[in-house]
């Protein structure tokens, strides 16, 4: 099957929590959603967050959203959009709950200042004083302190939620087993050297709440935060909550519900609320109330300069604090307005929360489907409409960029050419003496390469305006800059001015660690020990029609630095989100067979998964006590009906051979299929779990 035996992309979706940070540029003549209706006169505030909505819903492509609007106390306005089903004509109440994705850090935030504030936690004092189980293959691992893991600057490589991500189960292993996965790691950068997105920082500050309080982490939160704010829509995986209450969540255009999406991370990611629930609780950290004001203001403080960060002094959608993913929000920045605001997506929900200190006003924006920053966007249009009602005006100008002639190009622009990553994306930049500078995407082969020519004022620019620069760091690191301002008709616009990649230095590789790694990026991968009802298992077949075969680049696995035979490490150091979720990679030989220790995810060649034996009458597959997930290839059963004694705690996926999910007991209840030609089957569960097995 191609896509899980030749992309490498796979084990990199299988890593990373889903997190939208940016948005695609839309043309400026782009048509309401819905049609091209004239907007009456003077609309009113619910008319205008009804149309805003609509444009969120529109843009990402959400099923179902939510939104709310608080203001000096009390919820002021709400509503819904969208189909709350697609096999059952239900009405949206504004009852429903959705997951908040990482929303969940501002109460992890402000869990951990109501205990600094009673006098239990220090900010600046090392992680070590409250877990004293905390440990890593890094001894700089010491000087990480709490602030660090609510300001993104720990050094932390990124997000271990490998257990987490589940449908319809609320499970604690990702919980209990994080100070053991992370014991083995080594840091990205010093601690405090710059905030780069971090989950495992939250999920330490989740630990770091229990071990102070003695409490679970939600019974904080529901004793110190929730009930003084009172608020009763919101809840954790696991809860007393209403399962039919969660918005449903679907898979593509499939007409058929998913279970319900469960990011046991909560800390970092898990939480539910509806709408009003989460404004209010932005509007809680308006003024003193559940928190004082000096923790509302060290929350609000401009984190992200304590450490490298572009010095542009533009505005661009990461600008940290304490929790938050920007401090100095746009458009309000440009009326001398402080915006704070946190996005969040799980692979299935989306959040945006957008909180105006000064007006003691907040909006809540989430959705089933879609995407975080349309939701934030949304926000944005509900709380300028609502500033407006209040006569004050919002300057939403969208900021062009100074003109800039062609010239001349210094000689020394020439050794910005070479390979620049972050840890997704990996480009290559050649540039010619003329001026001409060329970017080609290595992860998509098949984007054109952008053409850019230099300028007067020192940047790269291309026929759209595109603004690219090169600046060397205090680290005396390389890094590719770019500006940019993105227009979304109906959702104001989304400022980028950020360091999109770092340059990575030559690595030549002798010819037997080049041996070693020959074709690995290119290999099929298949994951093994992967609960049976994780995400991982729908998001390889959702990524069949996207993955690429990359172009690599030279000693490199993805950006991740070859050191020998059996070891890649993730190096790269780019602020923002560039850097997010490194892994390093471990190669390892178990009797003839490729594995691949991806940060504690395992994974193994697909060439190694046998044929399926079908024997006579009924066959077993049995999960052996080292828990790993049984692969098979359908080889000469294809053609034949396939019936599944499916045992508790256990779950079965079937792939055609192009990678798309052809049957699954987890997400459609199947008991039996008819297999593919060239596909795959994958059974997982709890050791000592046993697949009976008939096929006619």
């Amino acid at each position: 099957m191609k896509t899980l035996t030749t992309r490498w992309s796979a084990l990199v979706l299988a890593l990373l929590l889903a997190l939208s940070l940016s948005v695609p540029a839309l043309a400026a003549d782009t048509a309401a959603p819905g049609g091209t209706a004239e907007i009456a006169e003077a609309p009113d505030l619910q008319t205008l967050a009804d149309t805003a909505a609509a444009y969120a819903l529109e843009y990402g492509g959400a099923q179902s959203l939510q939104y709310a609007l608080w203001q000096d106390g009390e919820i002021v306005l709400s509503g819904q959009a969208g189909t709350f089903s697609r096999t059952e004509n239900l009405l949206m109440t504004g009852d429903e709950l959705y997951g908040i994705g990482s929303v969940s850090k501002i109460y992890t935030t402000a869990a951990v200042l109501k205990l600094a504030e009673q006098g239990r936690v220090a900010l600046d004092a090392p992680v070590t004083r409250y877990l004293k189980d905390f440990t890593m293959a890094d001894e700089r691992y010491r000087d990480i302190t709490v602030r660090m893991l609510l300001n993104h600057s720990s050094g932390i490589k990124g997000t271990g939620l490998s257990d987490a991500m589940l449908f319809g189960e609320a499970s604690t292993k990702a919980h209990d087993t994080l100070l053991e996965k992370i014991s083995t790691q080594t840091l990205a950068a010093d601690p405090g050297a710059f905030s780069v997105y971090c989950n495992d920082g939250f999920t330490l500050a989740e630990l770091v709440v229990e071990a102070v309080s003695g409490m679970g982490f939600m019974d904080y939160v529901d004793r110190y935060l929730l009930t003084p704010a009172g608020l009763e829509d919101t809840f954790a995986p696991g809860e007393d909550l209403e399962g039919h209450r969660l918005a449903p969540i679907y898979r593509g255009t499939d007409p058929r519900e998913l279970p319900a999406d469960t990011l046991n991370a909560i800390g970092a990611g898990g939480i539910y609320a509806t709408a009003s629930d989460l404004a209010a609780f932005g509007g809680a950290l308006t003024e003193a109330g559940i928190l004082r004001q000096s923790s509302l203001d060290a929350m609000a403080y401009p984190e992200y300069s304590r450490g490298i960060w572009p010095d542009s002094g533009e505005p661009d959608s990461l600008a940290y604090g304490l929790g938050w993913d920007n401090v100095e929000w746009y458009p309000f920045c440009q009326s001398d307005i402080q915006a704070l605001v946190k996005g969040g997506d799980t692979l299935y929900y989306h959040a945006g929360l957008v909180v105006l200190p000064d007006y003691n006003m907040a909006a809540a924006v989430v959705s089933s489907g879609g995407v975080s920053t349309y939701d934030q966007l949304a926000a944005n249009q509900i709380l300028i409409a609502a500033l407006e009602a209040e006569g004050v005006t919002v300057d939403q100008t969208v900021k062009t960029l100074p003109a800039a002639e062609p010239a001349a190009m210094p000689a020394e622009q020439l050794a910005n050419a070479g390979y620049y990553g972050t840890t997704s994306v990996q480009y290559k930049v050649d540039i010619a003496a003329d001026g001409t500078m060329t970017l080609s995407t290595m992860n998509y082969p098949s984007l054109p390469a952008q053409t850019f020519t230099y300028c007067g004022d020192g940047s790269f620019r291309d026929e759209y305006g595109s603004y690219i620069s090169f600046v060397k760091e205090d680290n005396g690191q390389t890094y590719l800059y770019q500006q940019a301002v993105s227009p979304l008709p109906g959702l104001g616009a989304l400022p980028v001015a950020s360091y999109a990649a770092v340059q990575l230095p030559e690595n030549p590789l002798s010819p037997e660690v080049a041996a070693a790694w020959e074709n690995v990026a290119t290999t099929g991968i298949l994951p093994m020990n992967e609960p049976y009802n994780s995400q991982t298992f729908l998001a390889l077949a959702d990524s069949a029609s996207t993955a690429e075969t990359p172009e690599v680049i030279p000693g490199y696995i993805g950006a991740s630095r070859i050191v020998d035979e059996t070891t890649a490490r993730s190096e790269i150091q780019v602020p923002g989100v560039g850097s997010r979720d490194g892994v390093d990679y471990q190669l390892e030989d178990r009797d003839g067979v490729l594995w691949i220790d991806a940060k504690g995810s395992l994974y193994m060649d697909a060439a190694g998964a046998p044929d399926l034996f079908t024997g006579s009458g009924w066959a077993y597959s049995t999960i052996q006590d080292d828990g790993y997930a049984r692969w098979y290839q359908v080889g000469g059963a294809a053609g034949k009906t396939m019936t599944v004694q499916v045992p508790e705690d256990a779950g079965f996926w079937v792939y055609s051979a192009d990678g798309h999910l052809a049957a699954s007991s987890v997400v459609w209840d199947d008991t039996s299929v008819t297999l593919p030609e060239g596909g795959t089957i994958v059974f997982a569960g709890d050791p000592g779990a046993r697949f009976h097995l008939r096929f006619q």
